[in-house]
């Protein structure tokens, strides 16, 4: 790695271990999701082990790198480091970000969990180059996370994300029908996991996400030119 990594969070898949049957389910079901238009993947499984972990770590790195898509890891800094992903992602009860990056060097993309508008702003005052992406949620109440925050809602979303200093991906019980509501408010992308993961057929359910995001940003940019031309006219 000499230049660091490019995550487009458009359509950011975080794995379910057991809703997609086991480990080589994740792998299958990534492997279908990434045909559809996922654009990045998060591991995360909670309940494995270190070695389990590593293990599904370095499968899903096979999988994704010759196809370009950006793989993280959830919390575990020194996973990430052992598979050679292409980052990690911590919370705020996780390993602090400044240590995160100094573990992960300055190539390796850095996410961080953020859920107020104080806890996004405060990412400001952290060095440069720090953290490159705010996970901003829950939208909604999920049950794919167990210790997840109160749901904040789109109205709150939009407050967190006029905080941010940093592109945003939404993320907590989220469809393909709250793309438009949710690059309204901000966002940049959504994570998914139960919208993708555990479905009949995964391809399809990331392509329709991936199709409303296409979608709202083409009415968002004709949405610009318009009141461009009509400031112009007037």
């Amino acid at each position: 790695m000499s230049a660091r990594i490019r995550l487009d969070p458009s359509v950011y898949l975080v794995t379910d271990t057991q809703q997609c049957g086991g480990p080589a389910g994740v792998v299958a079901t990534v492997g279908a999701a990434v045909d559809g238009g996922v654009t990045a993947v998060q591991l995360r499984d909670p309940d494995a082990t270190t070695r389990e972990l590593v293990d599904l770590g370095r499968a899903l790195v096979a999988l994704l790198r010759p196809l370009g898509v950006p793989l993280v890891v959830d919390d575990r800094v020194d996973v990430a480091l052992a598979v050679d992903a292409d980052g990690a992602h911590v919370g705020q009860r996780d390993l602090d970000p400044v240590s995160a990056r100094r573990l992960l060097g300055p190539e390796r993309h850095l996410g961080l969990s953020v859920s107020t508008p104080d806890e996004a702003r405060a990412v400001a005052e952290l060095p440069p180059g720090t953290v490159d992406l705010l996970g901003v949620g829950p939208v909604r109440p999920t049950l794919t996370k167990t210790d997840a925050r109160p749901a904040i809602g789109f109205a709150r979303l939009s407050v967190v994300t006029a905080a941010a200093s940093l592109p945003c991906v939404a993320i907590g019980g989220l469809r393909a029908d709250d793309v438009a509501a949710l690059h309204g408010a901000g966002a940049t992308g959504s994570a998914v996991v139960s919208a993708v993961c555990g479905r009949p057929d995964p391809a399809g359910a990331a392509r329709e996400i991936a199709l409303a995001w296409a979608t709202a940003r083409a009415e968002g940019r004709s949405g610009a030119r318009s009141r461009a031309t009509t400031g112009r006219s007037s």
